[in-house]
């Protein structure tokens, strides 16, 4: 553990940190300088390096770190991974996703086992050595390979990763590293100025551990004078060229096009001997389809249990909103809080979406939308949770009052929805769902295989419990059709309303697919059953 490993000497390595608060778009910065490399033609790679002590993302609370992201071979990570698939438009997996708690966990058990051989383990060289390890396997022969360093610079928990990146560049040489350094300037209202002095302490403070950066991104809410970039080039030795002012924009997919437009771009050309003009029409075309004035919109209600949070079903919103463009409406999103749901709430909307999630909070209200569509004919997109509501909805309709899944009441004797074989005692622990990649099969000539156009599909999966197939007839009776099931026929994979203009519902994560440029079916088959 912390041996160098050989690297290809013409590989280059981007890091991000960030500096001033968390949030700040380290996430999506990484992201845009990502697209504007493969729009000079180059193949990137992308990594996030998380100091949480947790193993993965599964058991982080949605409501403080937004949506749980899972990958095709199930790794349960951060939602900047959903920002990075959507930029560039990879399928990751966990190599992507690396957290302190994994590594820790790892020496630990190589300690036990005997492998250090009587020597002390230390967060310097082991715990860095072993960063320096997962950032170089993850690279994986990339031309470029971004790296993302979760929180900010002098986090406690964060120093072996700044540390780690710091020594990097001793292992693969200071010309193949890139260090671009995200701060927030804050705008008083009281004195109408930008205060810089934030981000000066945080670029002091990466200096502080031996990284000087090369680039600086300065996020505003905003739009900052230049003086703003004088200020920062001044205090951090950064060459003003290389310090872009980024304050909000209209869309995240904006961004690219900023980045090609600054000194940024000058720099990453520079790093990496590619001076190609980037080609950015794809981005053109997904901001102007974002800025368009629609004569049509759509409203779509959320019934969701964390209204207060955006993250927390960001690559819902983001499937929602590449539909809409594909579509050319307009998608409104009203947040109808699952606690208080009733048909007054349903009333108002063009069509309703019921996201995953777990436990019982909430469910009452996301079981009366699901009836509520079947019953008034409401278009309807159920994922995960969403199809398992839609289920008991159903069979409560067919006459099973007491229809319930096992997950909100242990003791239904009218079981429709149950836990998974093998999951029993499991239900608080970690990487322990059914997770990523999985295949199915769709019955022809079903409203579901016609939206997606195929019979055989793989989806995302993050759940652990299953529609239970004893019930088969009450569901159906209620008013929905099984349409699709995994290979073998045993699990339940997509259910779709008889006679009905747009109810599907889908057991797994279809939303984790969807790209801006590339929606997917499902979601563009609730937004055309809406604009009709």
């Amino acid at each position: 553990m912390g041996e160098t490993k050989p690297v290809g000497k013409k590989q280059k390595f981007i890091f991000v940190t960030g500096g001033v608060l968390s949030g700040v778009g380290k996430g999506i910065s990484a992201a845009s300088i990502g697209a504007v490399l493969q729009a000079k033609g180059l193949s990137v790679s992308i990594q996030k390096c998380d100091p949480y002590l947790n193993v993965d993302a599964g058991l982080l609370n949605p409501a403080e770190h937004g949506e749980c992201f899972v990958t095709i071979d199930g790794a349960e990570t951060d939602l900047d991974l959903g920002h990075y698939e959507r930029f560039l438009d990879l399928e990751l997996t966990q190599k992507n996703a690396t957290l302190s708690g994994k590594l820790m966990q790892n020496l630990i058990a190589d300690e036990r086992a005997g492998k250090f051989g009587g020597k002390t383990v230390q967060l310097v060289p082991h715990l860095t050595g072993a960063i320096q390890d997962a950032i170089t396997e993850a690279a994986d022969g990339a031309d470029v390979h971004i790296v993302e360093i979760g929180g900010t610079v002098g986090d406690y928990e964060g120093l072996s990763f700044v540390e780690a990146i710091r020594e990097f560049a001793g292992r693969v040489g200071r010309e193949n590293c890139l260090y671009v350094h995200v701060v927030y300037v804050p705008f008083i209202s009281t004195s109408k100025e930008f205060k810089t002095k934030p981000a000066q302490n945080a670029l002091m403070d990466l200096r502080g551990f031996g990284i000087v950066p090369d680039c600086v991104i300065v996020r505003t809410d905003t739009p900052a004078p230049d003086s703003v970039a004088r200020k920062i080039s001044m205090f951090s030795g950064v060459n003003q060229d290389a310090v872009v002012l980024l304050s909000n924009a209209s869309t995240v997919f904006e961004v690219p096009m900023t980045i090609a437009k600054s000194g940024v771009h000058d720099a990453i050309s520079q790093f990496t001997g590619n001076i190609k003009k980037p080609k950015l029409a794809k981005w053109e075309k997904i901001v102007t389809a974002h800025t368009a004035k629609h004569r049509k919109s759509v409203s779509v209600g959320l019934v969701a249990k964390y209204v207060d949070n955006e993250d927390t079903y960001i690559s819902v919103l983001e499937a929602l909103k590449a539909a809409g463009w594909q579509e050319g409406v307009g998608v409104d999103i009203h947040w109808i809080n699952a606690e208080t749901a009733n048909k007054k709430d349903f009333d108002k909307v063009d069509a309703l979406l019921v996201p995953g999630g777990f436990g019982g909070r909430g469910i009452p209200g996301k079981i009366a939308a699901a009836k509520y569509a079947l019953e008034y004919k409401k278009p309807y997109l159920g994922l995960c949770l969403g199809l398992q509501v839609a289920v008991i909805a159903s069979a409560r309709r067919a006459g099973l009052k007491t229809a319930n899944s096992t997950e909100f009441d242990a003791d239904t004797k009218n079981n429709v929805v149950y836990i998974m074989e093998g999951q029993e005692g499991k239900e608080s622990t970690g990487g322990t769902l059914r997770l990523g990649n999985y295949d199915a099969k769709l019955i022809r000539d079903t409203r579901t295989a016609k939206t997606y156009g195929a019979t055989k599909v793989t989806e995302r999966h993050r759940h652990r419990y299953e529609v239970n197939q004893a019930f088969t007839d009450a569901i159906e009776k209620g008013g929905l059709m099984i349409s699709g099931t995994s290979p073998n026929g045993k699990l339940v994979e997509f259910v779709e309303a008889i006679d009905h203009p747009y109810m599907l519902a889908t057991q797994a994560h279809p939303e984790l697919k969807s790209r801006p440029n590339r929606p997917h079916p499902l979601f563009v088959g609730l937004v055309r059953a809406v604009k009709r």
